[in-house]
């Protein structure tokens, strides 16, 4: 590590406060947000009214991150949205559209079984951090955002379908939806994944990215049961090229049970990409070469249908871990406790083979089967990240790979980036 290029986590009176996460971290040319509860940061409780008055609270507590750090809620590049009930997406959009009035950040709704404290909704945002968490950089606070949509893909009126900053593209979750029709396309889950993966190559195509460029793939399924289907298509799109299947390249994931999906679908993808030539005013000498890096470890459960850890340009990207012990590739024996700690042991090992440390990690994301779980996960995690630096997300859903009770995934911070590396 080379420790140029550092961890930087914040929090403000302004929104609420937790001793296991930061409000925000950043680093390099991105601000990583905790996952924003209806929270009254002045009581510490939930609002309380309708989910209009929710919605409200969720984004005032972003935009009050957003205002401590000199950053701006046209800075953000992603929101996802997590509800409870699903009809509530139209009042939400009401609201939504009160804080996004010109600029549409890229965006992803899904509904779970719960949320912490039986809360309604939970709001998170990725922001673009323009000055850059790197000394000196020389680009620092020029980049610029790149928006973009293409009449390939469905295009939706919140959103936008890709939105790039610095080295990332961010896709919009795509929906298995026909974009000459504007609905959904006939056929069960396996049509379904096929569309929502052809979606996500029409808008890589549209913006002269291949689609092996992925680095993340985000899987929402309402039915787990379904995986077999979905991997049967999925394995048709990766790898893509001669050259990825050469190194069988496939990029990391997360799949997820969720509730339910706008507009009835089955399932919805969300991808990450790297890109490469970054934003402006980045020169070509400045980004020619970097490379995706992909690494496995025996130290961690290895999955054919993903890579453990896919590092590009200033960030690592690893896939969710189920507390399956390594050796066996059996979930391990005991409670949630024995199931988190298993979990945050799998995300050790990926971490230090790519020759990093847990306090490298900006972001955790949490899946829980019971939320109730949670206090009991918390005692865990405060062993593994002390100082309650990361970011943090935390949702419970009804059912999780291998009948597991819990699935934890994580972004870190690459000081030194990918090649090529400056000496």
């Amino acid at each position: 590590m080379s420790g140029y290029n550092a961890v930087l986590a914040r929090n403000t009176d302004n929104a609420p406060k937790s001793s296991l996460h930061s409000q925000t971290v950043a680093f390099s040319h991105y601000n990583n947000l905790s996952a924003q509860l209806p929270i009254d940061p002045a009581t510490g409780k939930l609002v309380e009214g309708c989910i209009k008055a929710q919605a409200t609270q969720c984004f005032n507590n972003i935009k009050a991150i957003l205002k401590s750090i000199d950053h701006r809620m046209t800075d953000i590049v992603r929101i996802t949205v997590f509800v409870t009930n699903i009809k509530d997406l139209e009042a939400i959009g009401e609201v939504y559209r009160s804080f996004f009035t010109t600029y549409l950040p890229t965006q992803t709704i899904v509904a779970v079984k719960s949320l912490p404290l039986n809360a309604s909704i939970q709001v998170e945002a990725l922001v673009s951090n323009g000055v850059g968490s790197i000394p000196n950089a020389p680009q620092a606070g020029d980049l610029i955002k790149l928006t973009n949509n293409t009449s390939n893909a469905p295009i939706c009126n919140l959103s936008t379908q890709t939105v790039a900053f610095s080295h990332y593209n961010n896709l919009s979750a795509q929906l298995p939806i026909d974009p000459k029709s504007g609905k959904l396309v006939s056929g069960g889950v396996k049509e379904q994944t096929a569309q929502c993966l052809k979606n996500v190559k029409a808008i890589l195509e549209s913006i002269d990215v291949p689609f092996d460029d992925i680095v993340k793939i985000n899987v929402f399924l309402t039915d787990l049961a379904a995986i077999d289907e979905v991997n049967a298509v999925y394995s048709t799109f990766f790898p893509d090229s001669s050259i990825a299947r050469a190194v069988a390249y496939v990029p990391t994931r997360t799949v997820a049970a969720v509730e339910a999906l706008p507009m009835g679908a089955l399932v919805q993808i969300e991808a990450v990409v790297s890109h490469g030539d970054g934003t402006p005013p980045q020169l070509v000498e400045d980004r020619h070469g970097i490379v995706i890096e992909a690494s496995n470890t025996q130290n961690a459960p290895i999955c054919p249908l993903s890579t453990q850890i896919v590092a590009f340009s200033h960030y690592n990207n690893i896939s969710a871990q189920l507390p399956l012990d390594p050796k066996t590739n059996q979930i391990v024996s005991g409670d949630i406790k024995a199931q988190t700690e298993q979990c945050l042991n799998n995300i050790k090992a990926i971490v230090e083979s790519a020759n990093h440390t847990l306090a490298d990690t900006v972001k955790v994301n949490i899946f829980v089967k019971n939320i109730e779980d949670m206090a009991a996960v918390d005692e865990v995690y405060k062993t593994f990240f002390p100082e309650g630096t990361p970011a943090r997300r935390v949702i419970g859903i009804s059912s999780i790979l291998n009948d597991a009770l819990i699935q934890i995934d994580a972004i870190l911070g690459n000081a030194e980036g990918t090649p090529p590396k400056k000496a």
